[in-house]
């Protein structure tokens, strides 16, 4: 470190010290000094990890770099996105397509890095739309979303997209449950069913389809994890409202001393599937990709495999678990399944070869539509006691110990992994929710964090009206105590959240889009193509935008009523040299089209006029400059087609 950057960090750590002293009574400097070190990333300098939070009611998903809890960017997903046209552009908006229509918005909850051999690999980054059942998968080497498939015969898709071994599938639980087929029905009386749905990835590519449901008791199904080693052919599933209340669940759900957890034999699905014994039903969900031409369709499709109970013995098991369980979380070693009751006293830690001793000894207590329930008692490993109020999800550092967050009481305990007793526990500020630990879900964690995701803020942060802004913490857990680093804010919800290591993905960015192979099929690769094109009252301007111009950059006879689509393409071949693109009088949004890409916008003029076009994304001394005229006329003008540039002759 040289003389100077380690005096600047010196000043910092003052200051830092000074702030803590001042801003709370009986702060220790000491500590406020170590923590601003650890999180300091110096001007120019790169933190050690990519953290991907949920956006939740944004519908998007936010990168941050840790310890500095930097925002890096945010990846538009199931929202229409202004800023970077993500939703409004043509090559976009079939993203958002639905069995429902077009659907611009969704809750985003649970982002899921995919894995190779127990350990995150930096390929892609699931996350479920829980709104409309949807899953997307975004691509990490260019932090944009590639596909979406919706999830049909659900609601609700909460328990998502939690991965199995090797990424073999994405899985989804309704957590709504509904008339299944759906209909019309008696809310109070009505016979509702639930479904556990598992999405197939091609390990190449990761193409997703929709493989096979399971027809389950219709409970509330909130969150998933697949196993690992030992019980990596099963999947795991919490549920509650056992009672199938259908109105005040905050008291009718909450009857019973134990609710359930499903525990799914993914290899019994499989058999039954290609046995032939899983139902042909046909209901309409929509998939869709983004194609070699980088322009997204979408498809509706309408066949799905369904597995009843009755049609394949041995496939589900539901383990008692207390009261109203949130979580359900598995060790690294396979061998823990980890619940989180959120009224419960304890927190229930089952035993993965308890319950496949119990299911060969058939230790039933008896069983709920069809499904055996296991003994408590046959597949319980420990209870940690005195776990604070409000237990919900638990992450693990990989040296054997557990994390859980405890919402009610605001805090963050840890356990041993070995006899369950608690060993340590801090408060969060305030009401956590879920927690995330780097690799904490995997065979490998890479430990060294734990994040608290927080519901409310209160006095954390300068006051913004009644909306604060949602929160996440930093803890350092290398040593036996946890200890808070840093507090920075989020943006949307932050329900749940993945990290990695920065060296697992940084390293394949893509730069640019590479002109010469651009495949839009509305590219304009040099200046000399440029053209204006009127097919009846649909006008195509196919344009490029280079440093510090657009060609053609003045246009004349268009008319009211016609459609004009400005097919965009940036000609850069230079690593963050965007341009944007946007319109006077435009409803939709601005247009942001990276190096090599093509970006079309539609623009319905009003009325007669001229019309300023400009560049929005400042990329030269002469951004200013970097704009454009489009002449509009009544409708059955005799003003001609023309404009500069290419062929064409106007302004020459």
């Amino acid at each position: 470190m040289s003389s100077s950057l380690a005096r600047r960090i010196a000043g910092l750590m003052s200051v830092a010290a000074v702030v803590a002293g001042c801003g709370t009574a009986g702060a220790p400097v000491g500590a406020a000094t170590d923590a601003a070190a650890r999180v300091y990333v110096a001007p120019g300098h790169y933190d050690e990890m990519y953290a991907f939070l949920s956006g939740g009611f944004s519908g998007n998903v936010t990168v941050y770099g840790l310890p500095s809890g930097r925002l890096l960017q945010q990846i538009p997903v199931f929202s229409q996105y202004p800023e970077k046209g993500y939703g409004y552009s043509e090559q976009t908006k079939a993203m958002l397509n639905t069995s429902y229509g077009f659907i611009p918005w969704d809750d985003a909850h649970h982002p899921q890095l995919s894995i190779t051999n127990g350990k995150s690999d930096g390929r892609w980054l699931f996350i479920n739309g829980n709104n409309t059942p949807r899953i997307a998968r975004l691509d990490l080497t260019r932090f944009e979303t590639e596909e979406i498939i919706e999830i049909p015969n659900s609601s609700g898709g909460h328990g998502s997209p939690f991965l199995t071994d090797n990424s073999g599938y994405v899985v989804s639980a309704t957590r709504f449950s509904l008339p299944t087929p759906q209909r019309d029905m008696s809310i109070k009386d009505g016979e509702f069913g639930g479904m556990l749905s598992f999405v197939k990835v091609d390990s190449a590519t990761g193409r997703m389809r929709l493989a096979f449901q399971i027809h389950v008791p219709g409970y509330d199904y909130d969150l998933s994890r697949s196993g690992k080693g030992p019980s990596k052919d099963w999947s795991f599933f919490t549920s509650y409202n056992s009672e199938q209340a259908k109105t005040l669940l905050e008291s009718n759900a909450s009857q019973k001393d134990k609710d359930y957890i499903a525990a799914v034999n993914r290899v019994a699905a499989e058999q039954c599937v290609a046995s032939g014994r899983a139902k042909d039903w046909t209901t309409p969900y929509a998939h869709n990709t983004v194609g070699e031409d980088g322009v997204a369709r979408s498809e509706i499709l309408r066949s799905q495999k369904v597995l009843e109970i009755a049609d394949c013995p041995g496939l589900v098991y539901f383990l008692p678990t207390p009261k109203s369980p949130h979580g359900v979380d598995v060790d690294p070693t396979g061998e823990f399944i980890v619940a989180g009751g959120k009224l419960a006293t304890v927190i229930p830690v089952h035993s993965f070869s308890k319950l496949q001793k119990a299911i060969a000894d058939k230790a039933f207590d008896g069983e709920l539509g069809g499904i055996p329930v296991l003994k408590y008692e046959a597949i319980i490993a420990g209870e940690v006691e005195n776990p604070g109020l409000g237990p919900l999800h638990t992450e693990f550092d990989g040296k054997g110990f557990a994390y859980t967050s405890v919402f009610i009481s605001s805090e963050i305990i840890k356990f041993s992994l070995t006899d369950f007793k608690v060993v340590d526990r801090v408060p969060a500020y305030y009401s956590i929710g879920h927690l995330m630990i780097p690799g904490g879900d995997t065979e490998q964690p890479f430990g060294k964090y734990v994040i608290a995701l927080n519901k409310i803020t209160k006095d954390r942060y300068l006051p913004t009206g009644p909306e604060l802004t949602q929160s996440a913490q930093l803890y350092d857990i290398t040593g036996d105590k946890m200890k808070l680093l840093l507090d920075f804010p989020t943006t949307g919800e932050p329900h749940y959240a993945q990290a990695i290591p920065a060296s697992l993905i940084k390293d394949r960015q893509q730069k640019t889009y590479s002109l010469a192979d651009n495949r839009d099929p509305h590219v304009t690769k040099a200046e000399k193509d440029v053209k204006v094109v009127r097919q009846g009252t649909k006008v195509h301007v196919y344009m490029t935008a280079i440093r510090s111009h657009f060609l053609p950059d003045m246009i004349e006879g268009i008319q009211v009523g016609d459609s004009v689509f400005f097919h965009v393409t940036n000609l850069e071949q230079d690593w963050d040299v965007p341009h944007g693109f946007a319109m006077l009088g435009a409803q939709n949004a601005e247009l942001l089209v990276m190096p090599g890409q093509t970006r079309t916008l539609t623009w319905q003029p009003m009325r007669a006029g001229v019309y300023p076009f400009y560049c929005t994304d400042f990329c030269s001394a002469l951004h200013q400059e970097m704009q454009g005229y489009l002449r509009v006329s009544a409708k059955g003008a005799s003003v001609p087609l023309a404009w500069n540039g290419g062929a064409g002759t106007l302004g020459k």
